[in-house]
């Protein structure tokens, strides 16, 4: 895509800009009919995968929220079928298949990085390393608990010089996650996991501008910082050099957007950008809860800059220090987010507890959105087999 002209923005109101954003992560529609994970994924890049199970672990609860009928039994299969390949983006992912010949330059860059970081620094042998692939390749796919060594320290996030050898090559595309059982890895050789690669796939810095396609693509607006970060897989100069006039085939649009502040940047839209705006549907006054690793809301500075809304997933800050509690789900209405809850799974209970809610300033919480809440909060539960808590001393004006 090439840049268009400046001279000519088309300008999208914030009310505009929010219904956008919203429809572009399928948070718009009424979230029900035949599920189809993969396409979900697709639409949104890819899908952020996390080990904590508050209530439900935040890939199913981020699927849940695009198709209520969704259910955690739904994605795995995925994996092991190689229509999704695992790899790194902001964090842990997994990225539909058709990815992978454009994700060769974040197997080089993070294969890389891991090599040289302290961190990631195993202190075994290159013949103690060719033993663990060895094993894997002579018995399948392994997880780290097949494998035995002593960590350096007795610290908490002390990690296992095996652990770091099996991570760096996972890193660097020598492995790749056969499976998952339990949410735990189970590795495999790149070989078994990965297709072979076409020849005439992309080089470094087509599949670059094809990363970038795809974010603007996905996104339907962003800046250029928005655009690099999408996948966290693209540099600052790899952007410029995309945003050249003539550098791509299409069109890209200079638009002027208004933030939920009031005031006015320069960004950039997708060629459709006016026939999406138009067939964004009509907004339902359902309430959704919106797990804090959901994509719609991953980039903090961009939600606030959009929706005036201010959120920090506070899981890594400590008690004394939180403004809000450990896992705060944020609640979107329609087009806006109108507060934070904090609920946990009693699995010994079997119900879901509600352990705190904050509304957000100046909305008003009656009778009616209190109901919808609890509804939701009911459909919640259910995924994760569990009971709704009551609410009677839930607050309304």
């Amino acid at each position: 895509m090439a840049a268009g002209n400046a001279s000519n923005n088309l300008q999208i109101d914030n009310r505009a800009l929010r219904r956008l954003w919203l429809a572009s992560h399928d948070l718009v529609g009424v979230p029900s009919g035949p599920v189809d994970v993969m396409t979900i994924i697709r639409r949104l890049g890819f899908l952020q995968i996390d080990t904590v199970r508050n209530v439900v672990r935040a890939q199913d609860h981020i699927l849940w929220s695009r198709n209520r009928n969704y259910r955690e039994r739904m994605l795995w299969p995925l994996l092991r079928q190689r229509r999704l390949f695992e790899h790194f983006t902001h964090d842990a992912s997994l990225i539909p298949m058709e990815i992978y010949p454009l994700w060769q330059r974040q197997f080089r860059r993070l294969g890389a990085r891991a090599a040289q970081a302290a961190w990631y620094r195993s202190g075994m042998t290159a013949a103690e390393i060719a033993a663990l692939r060895d094993r894997i390749a002579d018995e399948g796919p392994l997880s780290t608990h097949a494998f035995d060594s002593t960590a350096e320290s007795r610290e908490m996030w002390a990690r296992k010089p095996h652990k770091k050898a099996l991570e760096q090559m996972w890193y660097a595309g020598e492995l790749g996650t056969a499976e998952r059982r339990n949410f735990v890895k189970y590795y495999d050789l790149g070989t078994r996991v990965f297709p072979q690669l076409a020849a005439g796939a992309p080089d470094e810095d087509a599949a670059g501008r094809a990363l970038c396609d795809l974010a603007i693509t996905r996104m339907g607006i962003a800046n250029a910082g928005e655009i690099r970060r999408f996948w966290d897989a693209v540099s600052v100069q790899d952007v410029k050099t995309w945003l050249r006039p003539g550098h791509q085939a299409g069109d890209l649009l200079a638009v002027r957007v208004e933030g939920a502040d009031g005031r006015w940047q320069d960004s950039w839209a997708a060629p459709d950008i006016e026939s999406r705006l138009a067939a964004i549907p009509p907004m339902t006054s359902q309430i959704r809860i919106i797990n804090p690793f959901d994509p719609a809301i991953r980039d903090r500075s961009r939600l606030k800059r959009i929706f005036g809304f201010e959120y920090t997933n506070e899981m890594f800050v400590p008690a004394a220090r939180r403004r809000w509690g450990y896992y705060v789900y944020p609640l979107l209405e329609g087009d806006r987010f109108v507060g934070r809850i904090e609920a946990k799974g009693d699995r010994s209970g079997g119900g879901l507890q509600v352990t705190g809610f904050w509304p957000e300033p100046g909305v008003r919480w009656g009778q009616g959105r209190a109901d919808r809440l609890r509804v939701e909060l009911d459909r919640f539960a259910r995924l994760a087999g569990l009971r709704a808590a009551p609410l009677n001393d839930f607050p309304t004006d």
